[in-house]
């Protein structure tokens, strides 16, 4: 399985409002639920205003679409960051999935995926 590198630091984001998001951007992502709004983006474009944030991220995509029937892809990843002591945040799209790991921890990250099979570009 082929993953690609995303340029560029992101942050983690809880808002108070949607009119707080840039919506331009090229990666935006957003949950809302009766809870919170929270919100994936460039740290360079994330709201100043908010009610918690942490910044120093990096993205990983899993090329190509995903089909639903497909079982295990983010288990197995997850399984292998994790047993390396990598912690990550994940968010999924309709064609794929994304995951976010600690920009201090991407590297050994890459390292550790690599020897594991997957190709990283």
């Amino acid at each position: 399985m082929e993953l690609q590198k995303i340029k560029g630091s992101f942050s983690i984001c809880k808002l108070t409002s949607m009119e707080q998001i840039d919506f331009s951007r090229e990666l935006v992502f957003v949950a809302k639920t009766p809870d919170e709004i929270s919100l994936v983006c460039e740290s360079a474009y994330a709201p100043k205003e908010n009610l918690a944030m942490e910044d120093g991220w990096s993205v990983l995509k899993i090329s190509g679409i995903l089909d639903f029937g497909m079982v295990g892809v983010v288990a197995k990843i997850s399984n292998i960051l994790a047993d390396a002591g990598i912690s990550i945040f994940v968010v999924s799209t309709y064609n794929t999935d994304y995951i976010l790991l600690k920009t201090k921890s991407f590297e050994k990250g890459i390292k550790v995926l690599i020897h594991e099979g997957y190709t990283v570009y």
